[in-house]
């Protein structure tokens, strides 16, 4: 069995697939940023289900609310990140993950070291703090574990470090007041669960 990578940065920008417009606060989004973002945190990778407490989790501005105090409430504007990554951020500003794919300016190693492929990796390492040592270790255990429940064909270790959270969010149920991309709706985690179409890993 393949041993599945937990730490791959996507290859491409990530587009986005929701577009909900309307809510009073920012935090009103989280379902539909969680969802848009495979519950993980943008920067980092580190899932929901490694820490089981999505309140380890914030909405970061991409563009800093004491800069564009107009993008506050701008689902284009918001990303999912852990508590860690957005607040190392704090008002900096870094690539985009909507234009700029982190798999091409970011690749990590077994050993859990993280390297920069280019100047947008490096930016990304310097800002938020990446290549901390707890982070290294962290990334170097759980690559180790998915590793070896690949080894055994552990599934269910797998599903457990590598599947979706329980209670996926159903953003049918949460129609604020408009939304850009509705198509999306019929993409998202739980719609595609209802339809049996998710595998257990998701990478």
């Amino acid at each position: 069995m393949r041993s599945p990578d937990p730490f791959r940065y996507p290859d491409e920008p990530h587009v986005r697939r929701h577009g909900p417009q309307g809510y009073a606060k920012y935090g009103q989004y989280r379902d539909w940023l969680r969802d848009e973002f495979r519950f993980r945190c943008v920067f980092c990778l580190v899932r929901e289900q490694w820490t089981q407490c999505k309140s380890l989790f914030d909405i970061d501005h991409w563009e800093p609310r004491v800069l564009k105090p107009d993008l506050t409430n701008d689902y284009d504007n918001l990303l999912y990140a852990c508590r860690t990554c957005n607040s190392d951020k704090s008002s900096s500003l870094v690539p985009d993950p909507c234009r700029c794919a982190y798999g091409k300016s970011l690749e990590v190693h077994d050993d859990g070291t993280i390297h920069a492929l280019d100047t947008h990796g490096e930016i990304l390492i310097d800002e938020l703090d990446l290549d901390d040592f707890r982070r290294n270790e962290f990334r170097k255990w759980l690559i180790a574990t998915v590793q070896l429940a690949a080894k055994h064909d552990e599934k269910e270790m797998l599903a457990h470090y590598l599947g979706l959270p329980e209670n996926l969010p159903d953003q049918k149920s949460k129609q604020p007041g408009g939304n850009s991309r509705v198509n999306g709706l019929q993409d998202t985690w739980h719609a595609r669960s209802s339809r049996g179409e998710l595998d257990e890993i998701i990478e």
